[in-house]
């Protein structure tokens, strides 16, 4: 092998180094490490579990979900929109009794919408969505990946009549923290409104009545 090839297959590979310690540090840089698992939580635990243990691969995949959507600003909510939110809620999980897969499928397109609303993607891409949800409600986003997966279920006898219920329950969390007011949702009201607090709100958290047993039909 002549000089130049050897000069050449030196350049290639000190290329391809570079590119791959970019790469790792990209994904350990701003946001990742020990700061991806703080912010994420149990998402980042989920995350290298997708990805067979490999935590740098999960890293570099929340790094870029942080990059592009870490930015977003959620849009204020009119206290209509918001008491129109509930009242679909309430009936959703009403008809869990008689029709819990019909309940789940309201569920997944109610937090979908109510996203979209808030300013996240689109409900239509449902994974760019999710991963912008993950990175501002990592606490609670599962949620609405388990009652995605079970709306796109055909039949109910498919799933268990428990497991749907548990996925309502921990969808809620997500639909209560896209409700809870934001700093913005006060701007452009009077001033005695912006301090006044709603007749059916808790200090810092919206109640919403979740009172469905395990009594629901063909369970």
């Amino acid at each position: 092998m002549s000089t130049g090839w050897i000069i050449a297959l030196i350049v290639i590979v000190a290329a391809v180094a570079l590119i791959v310690a970019a790469l790792t540090l990209r994904g350990r840089g701003a946001g990742g490490g020990r700061d991806l698992r703080r912010r994420f939580g149990p998402e980042y635990d989920r995350t290298v579990a997708r990805h067979d243990g490999d935590a740098a691969a999960a890293e570099r995949e929340l790094a870029e979900r942080v990059e592009r959507h870490g930015k977003l600003r959620e849009r204020p909510l009119e206290p209509a929109q918001r008491e129109r939110f509930e009242a679909r809620w309430t009936a959703a999980q009403e008809r869990f009794v008689e029709s819990p897969q019909a309940a789940v499928t309201e569920a997944d397109q109610l937090l979908a919408e109510l996203a979209g609303v808030r300013g996240f993607p689109d409900g239509g891409q449902y994974e760019e969505q999710l991963a912008a949800l993950s990175v501002h409600h990592a606490d609670h986003v599962h949620g609405y990946r388990r009652v995605h997966r079970i709306a796109g279920v055909s039949g109910a006898s498919d799933t268990a009549t428990e497991e749907m219920r548990e996925a309502m329950v921990e969808a809620r969390a997500l639909f209560d923290d896209l409700l809870r007011p934001t700093r913005d949702d006060h701007q452009g009201r009077p001033p005695a409104e912006r301090t006044r607090t709603p007749a059916h709100a808790g200090p810092g958290r919206l109640h919403l009545p979740w009172a469905f047993g395990r009594h629901a039909k063909g369970s």
